[in-house]
């Protein structure tokens, strides 16, 4: 197995990503149209947080609703903000970054996501499945 691969090889570069002044609903669509499971929060590009899909049914009953229904509820979603509801004390990674470094990160914290930064600009995000599938591709 190669062990010094940089995370830019496996990294999403297109990132569907959130602005601050967006709602809890446009996030709730952007989860579900892209089937994703976590967005970065941008300011002009720069990361200052990163929403989960768990965090939105942490203040919601979403995970009652089907997975591929449309409907949200809105009235939960306009009670916050989601600077309120992202995480803001992140763990950010180079595109340098080993993936062996991402893997032992990311197994060793509760979050299963990482943005990749150049500075403070959000150049990536990498994923707990995006390192199972580096991995299975090696056998």
């Amino acid at each position: 197995m190669k062990k010094q691969v940089p995370v830019s090889t496996i990294m999403t570069k297109n990132v569907i990503k959130l602005n601050l002044t967006d709602d809890l609903t446009k996030a709730e669509l952007l989860f579900k149209k892209h089937h994703i499971r976590h967005i970065p929060v941008v300011n002009s590009n720069k990361i200052i947080g990163m929403l989960s899909y768990t965090d939105l049914l942490r203040i919601s009953f979403v995970d009652a609703v089907d997975e591929e229904d449309e409907v949200v509820d809105v009235t939960v979603y306009n009670m916050f903000t989601v600077e309120q509801v992202m995480a803001k004390k992140l763990v950010t990674v180079s595109p340098e970054t080993t993936i062996k470094e991402v893997a032992e990160i990311l197994s060793s914290k509760e979050f299963h996501a990482l943005p990749v930064v150049e500075g403070d600009l959000l150049v990536g995000i990498v994923t707990t499945t995006d390192i199972i599938k580096y991995l299975l591709e090696q056998y």
